[in-house]
């Protein structure tokens, strides 16, 4: 399906400009971390790590257009996007729901997708929404609904899209704090290295995305995810009387150098490769 690709100047979203861990951390410490742990106590060690997510029901979305493929096996990466819309000052979850309708409306109306085409969306207000339909229950379930948010890399990355556009302005102290709890929620459950797997927009497809401001950040968030996830794990290892490292964690391949092309635009969400979207 050929989709139309804006410049950020002429952002669809435009308009705006002028107007719990797996299985609700239960299995997280019983089978993300080695199995033999005590259920119980991992799951009331691992729900402090779970952050507050405003389901679909929450935001008042709507239904997906058809079904939504969802992957047994997990996402490899994490892709940080920017919503390339105005920086606004409305901090409140009311802002934050209005906008997830708006993305919703244009992927679904003029991109002619099933839905919402990311998994998750951050606020300027620091309010993190599930995005497309049965995300935050597959996050749950250690599984990946395919999204449509990085062209030809839909099938093994998770997209978590932070309203505003940094090109040049800082991201605001509230979303970058959730940005932090998000991945290394993501992190935790899928057991994915943040060094490795957390990456952004520009490092897949031809995009200036997410902004040259955030991206030059995403080298802390991956040192500020690292040391979330040994907090964890820590408490964790005191629950289980057993010692977890963040070596039992997965590595995954990096993403080619090649790819990264910095030319401002949001950039292409999907491509020949893709399928469902």
């Amino acid at each position: 399906m050929a989709v139309e690709r804006r410049p950020e100047t002429d952002h669809p979203f435009a308009v705006d400009r002028r107007t719990a861990l797996r299985g609700a951390a239960l299995t997280a410490g019983g089978v993300l971390l080695g199995g033999a742990l005590g259920v119980s106590a991992a799951g009331q060690a691992s729900a402090a790590a779970t952050p507050k997510v405003y389901t679909r029901a929450d935001w008042k979305a709507r239904a997906p257009k058809s079904s939504i493929e969802v992957l047994s096996k997990g996402p490899t990466h994490i892709v940080v996007h920017h919503t390339a819309t105005s920086n606004v000052s409305d901090t409140s979850t009311t802002h934050a729901a209005a906008l997830s309708r708006s993305i919703q409306r244009y992927h679904m109306d003029n991109n002619g997708w099933s839905d919402t085409g990311q998994q998750l969306t951050i606020s300027r207000g620091g309010h993190i929404m599930e995005g497309r339909d049965k995300s935050l229950q597959a996050i749950r379930d250690g599984r990946h609904v395919v999204g449509a948010h990085t062209a030809n890399h839909n099938s093994h990355t998770i997209g978590i899209e932070n309203e505003g556009t940094y090109s040049s302005a800082t991201p605001p102290g509230a979303l970058m704090s959730s940005l932090v709890d998000t991945c290394a929620w993501l992190c935790l459950v899928y057991r994915l290295d943040p060094q490795k797997a957390i990456v952004g927009h520009r490092d897949y497809n031809a995009t200036a995305c997410p902004g040259d401001k955030l991206y030059s950040m995403l080298p802390q968030l991956r040192n500020d995810v690292g040391s979330r996830l040994r907090e964890q794990l820590s408490h964790l290892s005191r629950h289980t009387g057993r010692e977890l490292t963040l070596e039992q964690l997965p590595s995954y391949p990096g993403v080619p150098s090649s790819e990264r092309v910095a030319t401002f635009y949001h950039g292409p969400t999907v491509g020949d490769l893709d399928t469902g979207f």
